[in-house]
């Protein structure tokens, strides 16, 4: 796909931008059921039917994105333990925090959970790249 892009974008985005956008749509989709199921058939407390989701999608976005995405072949302990940071801090300050919040005020369960994943998206990608599945450059 990173091929289709015109030549200027395709300079400054790179391919596992792309990537990381086709497999998050996925798994934030299955999130998003998961939350749905749970707070509105299982009738789960919105906190935990968030987490359930959120467990679900990111532990398969790790698998999804190490293999297809990023081609990563460095330990898999040291990313898992970044990731889970990651993870945690992601949760953190865009799940608990601003989708919680959100909902509190009002703004339908959904919609809030929309916007906190606009957040966490930016958030997560940049993490991903930089921190977690980071490439040791040799001189």
């Amino acid at each position: 796909m990173h091929a289709w892009l015109p030549r200027g974008l395709a300079r400054i985005l790179p391919a596992t931008a792309i990537g990381f956008a086709a497999i998050s749509s996925f798994t934030y989709a299955v999130d998003l059921t998961v939350l749905a199921v749970g707070f509105d058939v299982l009738e789960l407390p919105y906190p935990v039917a968030v987490t359930v989701g959120y467990l679900v999608a990111f532990t398969l976005a790790f698998v999804l994105n190490r293999w297809l995405n990023f081609q990563s072949h460095g330990p898999v302990a040291g990313q898992t333990g970044r990731y889970v940071l990651t993870v945690v801090a992601n949760y953190v300050l865009f799940i608990l925090l601003l989708s919680s919040t959100l909902e509190a005020v009002g703004v339908h369960f959904l919609a809030a959970r929309l916007v906190a994943g606009a957040c966490e998206a930016v958030f997560m990608y940049l993490m991903m790249r930089i921190v977690v599945f980071r490439q040791k450059r040799y001189a």
